[in-house]
C-alpha cells in the first residue's frame, strides 16, 4: 500500500552562477549554497583568507555531472527502519535488558506499552522513560533531582544492550533489503548507506551494514559522520579542515553562547511565571547534520541531488530531503506504521514486488 505526493523541486547548480575568477567577499561560508552534488571533476584551486573566500581558478564548465544522462539514479538508504526494523523488537528488548541490569524488576515494556510510549513521545526515548516512570512510579530511593541522571544511566545501558543484540545477529535485516541492494548493483545504480545521523549511533549502524556481507559492502558507499565531515560540502558548511578559520570558529562559539544566553533568560522568565520551559536549539543543528550527510552522499557517488532518492525510515530524513529538493520515499516500520508523511514522494510498507523495487524507481514510478 502506498501514498504519494508531489516531488520537490531541485535547486540551481553552483556552476550556473559562479564563473572563472569569481570573488566572493565577506560572505560567511554557511550562507553559500552550492550545487546539489560536487563531482569528481570539480577540483577548484582555492585560497582562503581570514575574511574573504576567493576562488582564483574554477574549472567546472565540463563537470561530469553536467553530462550525465537525465535518467541517472542513485539510492540513499537509512539504517533505522529501512535496513533493519530496530524499533520493532531489538530496541524494546534492549530497554528491558537495561532495566534488568539496573535491578528495575518492576519495569518491563511489552509491545502494547512500547508502541503506546512511541506514539505519545514521537519516538523520543528519554520522554518515553519519563512518561513510563511517571505512570508506574519512580524508584522509591531515587530523589526527584536525580531523575535526569537515572534516565541517562538507563539510556547508557540500553545502548550497550542494543549494540550486543545487533552484533549477536539476533535481529535480522528487513525482508527484501538485500535483494533490493543487489538489484541496484546489477542495474548499475549507485547505493549509499547513511549512518551519519542514525539515532542508534554511527557505530551500531555500521555493524548492521556488516550483515550485508563483504562482497556487497565493497560495492556500496557508507557515509557516516567522518565521511560527511570530510566531504567538500561538509568542510564548507561545518567549517572543518582547510576551510576553518579563526573568524569561523569565533562565529560558532558566539552562536553557542547566544543559544546558552537565550536558555538562561527563558528560565529566568519561566521562574518568575512559575512555568517549566526548555528551549530546544538542537533541531536546526540536527537538520543541518542530515542535510550535510545527504549532500555528501550525492557528492561521493557523483550524482545530482535531484537524481538521488532517499529511502527513509522517519520524519527527520523526510525533512532533510525536502530542504534540498531530494526525492524521498518512506518505508513504514513498527514504530511508524500509523504515521503520515505528507512531504514524501511515497510511503510504502517495505521492499518487494508489492512495494519498493529498483525497477519501479528506474521507471520513475514515484518521481
Amino acid at each position: 500500500m502506498e501514498t504519494t505526493s508531489t516531488p520537490a523541486l531541485s535547486s540551481p547548480r553552483f556552476s550556473s552562477f559562479i564563473t572563472t575568477n569569481t570573488k566572493l567577499h565577506g560572505i560567511p561560508t554557511k550562507n553559500i549554497y552550492f550545487s546539489p552534488s560536487f563531482s569528481k571533476s570539480f577540483y577548484p584551486k582555492l585560497t582562503f583568507h581570514t575574511k574573504n573566500l576567493q576562488i582564483n581558478r574554477f574549472y567546472a564548465s565540463s563537470s561530469s555531472s553536467e553530462h550525465k544522462p537525465s535518467g541517472q539514479l542513485a539510492v540513499l538508504l537509512e539504517v533505522d527502519g529501512v535496513l533493519m526494523d530496530i524499533y520493532g523488537g531489538g530496541n524494546r528488548e534492549a530497554f528491558n535488558l537495561a532495566f534488568r541490569k539496573l535491578g528495575l524488576d518492576c519495569a518491563n515494556w511489552t509491545k502494547p506499552i512500547y508502541n503506546d510510549l512511541i506514539r505519545k513521545s514521537a519516538g523520543e526515548e528519554k520522554m518515553m522513560l519519563f512518561l513510563y516512570f511517571n505512570r508506574i512510579g519512580w524508584p522509591s530511593s531515587l530523589p526527584t533531582n536525580e531523575r535526569e541522571t537515572f534516565m541517562k544511566n538507563v539510556m547508557r545501558e540500553k545502548k550497550t544492550a542494543l549494540e550486543n543484540l545487533v552484533m549477536s545477529k539476533s535481529i535480522p535485516l528487513r525482508p527484501g533489503a538485500e535483494d533490493f541492494i543487489n538489484d541496484a548493483i546489477k542495474e548499475g545504480v549507485p547505493v549509499v548507506i547513511l549512518t551519519a545521523y542514525s539515532k542508534i549511533g554511527d557505530k551500531i549502524a555500521r555493524s548492521i551494514v556488516e550483515k550485508l556481507g563483504d562482497e556487497v559492502r565493497s560495492m556500496v558507499k557508507i557515509v557516516g559522520t567522518v565521511e560527511a565531515e570530510k566531504s567538500f560540502y561538509g568542510q564548507l558548511v561545518l567549517g572543518e579542515g582547510v576551510f576553518s578559520s579563526l573568524d569561523e570558529q569565533l562565529v560558532r562559539e558566539a552562536r553557542k553562547a547566544a543559544s546558552a544566553e537565550k536558555q538562561r533568560i527563558a528560565k529566568e522568565v519561566a521562574s518568575m511565571l512559575k512555568l517549566s520551559v526548555d528551549i530546544d536549539t538542537s533541531s536546526s543543528e540536527s537538520t543541518q547534520k542530515i542535510v550535510t550527510a545527504l549532500r555528501a552522499a550525492a557528492e561521493y557517488v557523483d550524482v545530482p541531488v535531484s537524481n538521488c532518492v532517499l529511502v527513509s525510515g522517519g520524519q527527520s530524513g523526510v525533512a532533510g530531503a525536502e530542504r534540498i529538493g531530494m526525492p524521498c520515499i518512506v518505508l513504514r516500520s513498527s514504530s511508524t506504521n500509523r504515521a503520515e508523511f505528507t512531504s514524501a514522494n511515497a510511503t510504502l510498507d517495505g521492499f518487494g514486488a508489492a512495494d519498493l523495487t529498483i525497477a519501479k524507481l528506474l521507471n520513475k514510478r514515484w518521481l
